[in-house]
């Protein structure tokens, strides 16, 4: 859908944002040289609530990124979306962000969350040769502090947090379910490659489960594109199909135990680092999903999440966050009012 005056012509708005769009997603003009960024950010919006929270995001890493506020910031999205929003576009296009068509194959669209996937592979390949680091987050993330641990040391390929809950994980210490061993079978992944990690808001031992909403990784390793090639293998399996009709969180999770397998499948555990607690904070995840303690204070925050908190948050929800003054007043600004 398009934005169109009464004569059926495009408006000024929507002309602009066609030409934003023309210009994000072209190559580099033969010859020229394009300088490496220390590290890429980029981000996926699937609907226009999405869109607007890219926004927030954007304006974040410029705020408070520190060394990092100037990095490229790759915001991808149907097409159809982008046409159909052109002030969304114009208004990232003002803090200097790019916007990139992405699409998902059809029969991938059956799962939710699918088009991510396809996104943050797209996007690891254009960073290719642009960017040392490409850091893959949600569109409900806020940077809050210079992520210095998004510098990735040499012989680091791909920095990464765990799940915030089991939800479908495989606890470690129990025997691997048919789910998880389906998996690990399609996906080739050795039972020496995997190892525990612990989700932050149950605090349940899980074999490698990996957050898809943070991902750290070095673009030319290939690890997001492996993980596009990885979730058809999952969905295309009768008998996960089968299971992901029986559970609705299978099939909802489907694409992140494809993200297991084709990190631990491909990537060696030496080659990993897990980030600290201040990055990817599930801010007030208590409330949403239930935990075993709150997640209610920014003040050592690099980066957080907030889901689905603010479409009905608690009134006071600014007055209970703890943390510096002046980011609880920026977040409630953007965020939610009381």
């Amino acid at each position: 859908m398009r934005h169109r005056d009464r004569g059926g012509t495009r408006t000024p708005l929507a002309l602009a944002a066609a030409l934003l769009l023309a210009t994000a997603v072209g190559a580099p003009a033969a010859g020229s040289v394009v300088a490496q960024a220390p590290v890429v950010f980029a981000t996926f919006a699937a609907d226009a609530e999405q869109l607007g929270h890219t926004r927030i995001l954007t304006e974040s890493i410029r705020t408070f990124a520190g060394g990092l506020r100037g990095a490229p910031v790759w915001v991808l999205a149907p097409r159809a979306l982008l046409e159909a929003r052109p002030d969304l576009v114009a208004g990232l296009a003002a803090l200097k962000a790019e916007v990139r068509p992405s699409e998902a194959p059809a029969e991938a669209l059956v799962f939710p969350l699918s088009r991510k996937v396809f996104a943050a592979a797209q996007a690891e390949s254009a960073a290719a040769g642009r960017g040392a680091v490409l850091v893959w987050m949600d569109e409900d993330t806020v940077v809050l502090r210079e992520p210095r641990d998004f510098r990735l040391p040499p012989g680091i390929s791909l920095a990464w947090r765990p799940v915030m809950h089991q939800r479908i994980g495989s606890l470690y210490d129990e025997p691997v379910d048919a789910f998880w061993s389906r998996v690990y079978e399609r996906l080739e992944v050795p039972e020496s490659a995997v190892f525990p990690v612990i989700a932050p808001a149950d605090s349940s031992k899980l074999r490698a489960y990996f957050n898809a909403g943070l991902l750290v990784a070095r673009p030319e390793r290939g690890i997001l594109r492996r993980w596009a090639r990885a979730f058809p293998v999952l969905y295309r399996d009768t008998m996960l199909v089968r299971m992901c009709r029986q559970d609705g969180y299978k099939a909802l999770f489907l694409h992140q135990a494809a993200l297991a397998g084709a990190i631990l499948g491909d990537v060696k555990r030496g080659e990993m680092r897990e980030l600290p607690p201040q990055y990817n904070f599930p801010l007030f995840f208590r409330e949403m999903y239930g935990a075993r303690r709150e997640f209610d204070s920014i003040a050592e925050v690099v980066t957080l999440r907030y889901d689905v908190y603010f479409q009905n948050p608690a009134p006071d929800w600014s007055r209970r966050l703890t943390g510096p003054p002046e980011t609880v007043a920026w977040l409630a600004e953007r965020l939610g009012k009381e």
